[in-house]
């Protein structure tokens, strides 16, 4: 053994005989995150129109719970912030997401990329589209109720990352998932093609994801993130609700009465719970999301340490081939008052001289809190596809996917589905003005650019 060698060697037994303590790489404490949650309740102040059922025929009549809008800062030992802000409303309108994003980069500091929105779909909050279709009962009224709701929500989501900004602490982070398993596939193959009902075969993703943030100094809950590939339908009555996710953020907040619980909708857009229509059951599926999260909690919850990347980026989603003039024009004379409105309005661009879009920018975002966790925010009602895909093909210890997120423009099919025809398919696009179904290639355009970003996250940490 050479002197070098000696000498280290004796240090080393000097301090093992000393009683110093050994730090290894695993054993070192990990970089502080900083944390910080606010809260507002976004319930209309008047009893408006409400979203997410065409056959509507009333305003509100008052609320069973208040619609909450939260948000969650996150700083890593860097500097580096992401907001990330949950809505009980049915949907992210693109233009409050452009308007927020703006507003939140110019006012704190925060990138547009580093900015997630995620609406947890609930059927029973307020209409936010500042355009309606000529069929529907008090359209002008309806107009002028979305666009004062969404004027002061994005002054409520901007000043909402403030207050969290404001109140950051050092914290740590931790994953667990779980289990849940009220969601079922809606999409049920008939012989004259899928229908909307219970398929028990069809497939689903059950798993809950949960991210806890605890305070660094007296370990009390600070923020508890979950998930689930669920629509928000149980309900579908006159009054303001957050449906099963209003309940789960309140059972798991009344669990935890440090914490702040925020819930992010998955990729469901073929998911419905099960049993439904009840009041009842929207409170008892709370109840058992709730119950998941928490056996989540009670798991050997996974550290996070890290920095923090987030990447986003808006890609051409193209449709498929437009209808002509021709088949527009006999397809106004439909009986089918929702196919006659879209070719009446089809017809309608054409004949002001504009061309009908060829795509939609459609937003893809993909974040990493420390060196394990992936979180991927897809736009629209994403089927369950795409999660089960992803989650596979992402290669990163931990993959969480939501849909919901920043953008909800109309039904994001996978392949399979488009292959397989019905509401999801097609018919739901008819609502939202799009000229045509998505090309068959969306999915592998989608799944392509999530992979792109996940790169660009590794090439420029």
């Amino acid at each position: 053994m050479n002197r070098k060698l000696l000498s280290i060697a004796v240090a080393f037994v000097t301090l093992l005989l000393a009683g110093a303590p050994l730090i290894t790489a695993q054993d070192a404490p990990p970089p502080v995150w900083k944390a910080g949650v606010a809260t507002a309740a976004i319930t209309p102040k008047t009893n408006s129109w409400m979203a997410g059922y065409a056959a509507r025929t009333s305003p509100a009549e008052g609320a069973d719970t208040d619609l909450f809008a939260k948000a969650l800062v996150l700083e890593d030992g860097r500097g580096a912030r992401l907001a990330f802000v949950t809505l009980d409303l049915i949907s992210v309108p693109r233009d409050v997401r452009l308007a927020v994003a703006g507003r939140v980069e110019k006012e704190h500091g925060i990138p547009p990329a580093a900015l997630v929105l995620n609406a947890s779909h609930t059927h029973c909050g307020p209409e936010l589209k500042v355009w309606v279709t000529g069929r529907t009962i008090d359209p002008e009224k309806r107009v002028a109720e979305a666009a004062a709701y969404c004027a002061e929500l994005e002054t409520t989501l901007v000043r909402l990352v403030g207050e969290a900004i404001a109140a950051l602490v050092p914290a740590e982070a931790a994953y667990a998932q779980s289990r849940c398993g009220f969601a079922m596939n809606r999409r049920l193959p008939t012989p004259s093609g899928y229908k909307n009902a219970p398929n028990p075969d069809g497939p689903v993703d059950h798993r809950v994801p949960v991210l806890r943030l605890r305070t660094a100094d007296t370990g009390k809950n600070l923020a508890i993130v979950f998930g689930y590939a669920c629509h928000c339908t149980t309900l579908g009555h006159q009054k303001f609700n957050g449906d099963y996710a209003g309940y789960a953020q309140r059972d798991i907040e009344a669990a935890h009465p440090d914490a702040t619980a925020l819930f992010v909708n998955g990729c469901s857009g073929d998911q419905n719970p099960y049993p439904r229509r009840k009041p009842e059951y929207a409170e008892a599926h709370g109840r058992t999301l709730a119950l998941a999260v928490q056996a989540a909690l009670e798991t050997e919850m996974q550290p996070l340490a890290g920095d923090l990347r987030s990447a986003y980026r808006e890609i051409s989603l193209p449709y498929d081939t437009h209808p002509t003039r021709a088949e527009l024009e006999a397809l106004a004379q439909s009986k089918n008052p929702l196919d006659a409105e879209l070719a009446s309005n089809l017809l309608g661009r054409l004949d002001a001289g504009e061309t009908l879009p060829a795509d939609y920018p459609y937003p893809v975002q993909v974040f990493r809190l420390g060196d394990r966790l992936t979180f991927v925010g897809l736009g629209g009602e994403v089927v369950v596809d795409y999660s089960l895909r992803l989650r596979e093909e992402v290669r990163d210890p931990l993959v969480w996917v939501a849909g919901y997120c920043n953008d909800v423009m109309t039904y994001i099919p996978s392949r399979r589905v488009l292959e397989e025809g019905g509401y999801e398919a097609d018919d739901a696009r008819k609502y939202y003005n799009h000229p045509a179904r998505w090309a068959p290639e969306i999915e592998e355009i989608i799944v392509g650019a999530v992979q792109d970003l996940r790169r660009e996250l590794e090439t420029n940490p």
